[in-house]
C-alpha cells in the first residue's frame, strides 16, 4: 500500500506491547500518543477531538476482542497505523459484548478517504482470522506485531 512522504503505516515506535490503559479513551489517548512521538500528528488536540468525533458516531469496537478507532484529520502527516495489546481487555462497545484486548488506531490525513477506507478493511480482513489475532497476542516484540501486521494486511 503506498504512502505519503515514504512513512509506512506501521512502525515499531508506534507499537507498544506495555500499555495499561484502563479505559477506551485512554487507550485513544495512549495509541493517540505514539503517533505523536512518532512525528505523525501536528496537533494532538485535533486529531484527539477527531478521533473522539467518530466514536461518538458508532463504535469501534468490531467484536472478537478487537478494537479499530480511527479518523481522518488534518492534523496527521501520513497514514499511521498505532497497536497496542491490553491483556484484560477493554470495552470499546462491541456488539458481541467481549472486551477489546487488540487495539489498532488508524488516522489518515483529511484527504486520505479512500486510503482510510481501504487500510481500514484490509485490516478488519485480516484480524478476521483466529490464527492471526493468536499471532498477535503471542507475539513477544514490536518487531514481531509489526511483522504479523505488515504480513496479514499488505502494508
Amino acid at each position: 500500500m503506498n504512502t505519503d512522504g515514504g512513512y509506512s503505516p506501521l512502525t515499531t515506535e508506534l507499537i507498544d506491547l506495555d500499555g495499561s490503559p484502563r479505559t477506551k479513551r485512554e487507550c485513544i489517548e495512549f495509541l493517540l500518543d505514539l503517533a505523536v512521538d512518532a512525528g505523525r500528528v501536528t496537533d494532538r488536540e485535533r486529531a484527539l477531538e477527531d478521533l473522539l468525533a467518530r466514536e461518538e458516531e458508532a463504535t469501534t469496537g468490531v467484536g472478537m476482542g478487537i478494537g479499530i478507532p480511527h479518523a481522518k484529520s488534518p492534523a496527521v502527516v501520513a497514514p499511521t497505523i498505532a497497536f497496542t495489546r491490553v491483556e484484560d481487555g477493554l470495552d470499546f462497545e462491541a456488539m458481541d459484548g467481549e472486551p477489546a484486548t487488540l487495539i489498532f488506531m488508524l488516522l489518515v490525513p483529511e484527504e486520505g478517504g479512500e486510503e482510510h477506507l481501504s487500510m481500514l478493511s484490509s485490516l478488519s480482513r485480516a484480524l478476521v482470522h483466529e490464527e492471526t489475532r493468536d499471532t498477535l497476542h503471542e507475539a513477544d516484540s514490536p518487531a514481531r506485531v509489526e511483522e504479523i501486521v505488515t504480513e496479514a494486511v499488505d502494508l
